[in-house]
């Protein structure tokens, strides 16, 4: 079988991997990306609803968790938002700034990765689709060989941009965790991340009327709080804020959600006591929150009281029924609709700076398949872009 060489072999066409071959083309290296999907960024095309949320203008080393919260600090200093901001621009995507920092173009995905591709093919980029591989083998420092079914690739330098379990649809594959290891890094247990959650059959029960509604909440577990939508689905909760605590909840640890962030339920009560002594706790409570969730949250017999009935340890009851529902989940919807894995690569023994692994030369691993996980809000995209152009530097 016929060997083609190149200076730069990349495993994967997502974010990532086209970003790295980009760079790496326009420093004149021969490249060359292969994926088993048969088009490149796929997971780019349905990120954002379609509208691929590319970035996030407020991204900083506190939105990333890693075992290592250190590692990505220098990559997001080098490559930080507006460069990207800069590339969009350049190419004339129109894009939208939504709540809390993040951009979406205003037309669709396709765009990012014309892009990029088109930034590929500026540097002479070869990019293989269907392109299964059967064996990895090295000599660190001197070449690698990749055997695949379109034939045998030698290279100097070795990217690993496979991405994570995340959505199978997609094309996720554990292929980069076992090159790792294949390689004597360790990996950091993975989870589905961004991700909903699913009930226990009791609390189920209690809220299988309120598919579809969605409310302004603050869910938190015992280290972080997100203030964000809450959505309930026929399996459990969803909503940005649900799925940014998912990927720090642990199985067996139970959420906190206050469904009335930033008022006083106990206060609006006492006054309401004093102004409207006639009214029904779920009346008042309706007129705060949608009365299907009243309904739920509240017992009838507390609910349907009058405020002037309603005595002071009644009243704490109630918004401490509001304000601080617990909740421990059944578990979590997994890979199939979970937007990254958490876990990965460790990056104990890569280099910050350049990605490479510092025990084996010439390998290199960026994007999800890292053991570095970014919030909602294109954080991960982000973390896509800067490691990809960081390695780009160097490979």
């Amino acid at each position: 079988m016929h060997t083609h060489k190149y200076d730069v072999v990349i495993i994967g066409a997502g974010a990532a991997g086209l970003m790295c071959a980009a760079e790496a083309g326009k420093r004149g290296r021969r490249v060359l990306v292969i994926d088993h999907a048969e088009k490149p960024g796929k997971k780019i095309l349905i990120s954002g609803g379609g509208r691929c949320n590319f970035t996030n203008r407020n991204t900083e080393a506190e939105n990333y968790l890693s075992t290592n919260p250190h590692f990505c600090k220098s990559a997001l200093q080098r490559f930080p938002p507006a460069a990207f901001i800069s590339l969009v621009e350049k190419h004339g995507i129109r894009y939208q700034e939504r709540s809390h920092g993040q951009l979406f173009c205003s037309e669709n995905a396709g765009q990012i990765v014309e892009m990029l591709l088109q930034e590929s093919r500026n540097g002479g980029v070869r990019i293989e689709v269907n392109t299964t591989i059967t064996k990895v083998e090295g000599v660190p420092g001197q070449h690698y060989l990749i055997s695949t079914n379109n034939g045998l690739f030698k290279t100097s330098s070795l990217v690993v941009a496979s991405g994570g379990l995340s959505i199978p649809g997609a094309g996720a594959s554990p292929l980069g965790y076992e090159i790792a290891r294949q390689f004597g890094l360790e990996i950091r247990s993975t989870r589905a991340g961004l991700v909903p959650l699913t009930l226990q059959p009791a609390d189920k029960e209690q809220f299988a009327t309120l598919t579809g509604i969605a409310v302004d909440s603050l869910v938190s577990t015992s280290i972080i709080s997100f203030r964000e939508n809450l959505l309930f689905t026929h399996r459990g909760l969803s909503g940005p804020a649900i799925l940014q605590i998912s990927s720090y909840w642990q199985p067996g640890e139970t959420i906190t959600i206050d469904f009335l962030p930033g008022s006083a339920l106990d206060v609006v009560l006492s006054e309401a006591q004093k102004s409207q002594p006639k009214k029904l706790v779920k009346t008042l409570l309706s007129e705060l929150l949608p009365k299907r969730l009243v309904g739920a949250l509240l017992p009838e017999d507390l609910a349907g009281k009058t405020l002037a009935d309603l005595s002071r340890t009644e009243s704490t009851q109630v918004a401490a029924l509001i304000h601080n529902r617990m909740i421990k989940p059944a578990g979590s919807e997994g890979y199939r609709t979970a937007e990254v894995t958490c876990g990965g690569v460790s990056v104990d023994k890569l280099s910050s700076k350049t990605f490479e692994c510092r025990e084996v030369p010439g390998l290199y691993f960026i994007g999800e398949v890292l053991d570095v996980t970014g919030w909602l809000g294109g954080y991960n995209l982000h973390w896509a872009w800067a490691s990809g152009w960081c390695a780009g530097q160097y490979v």
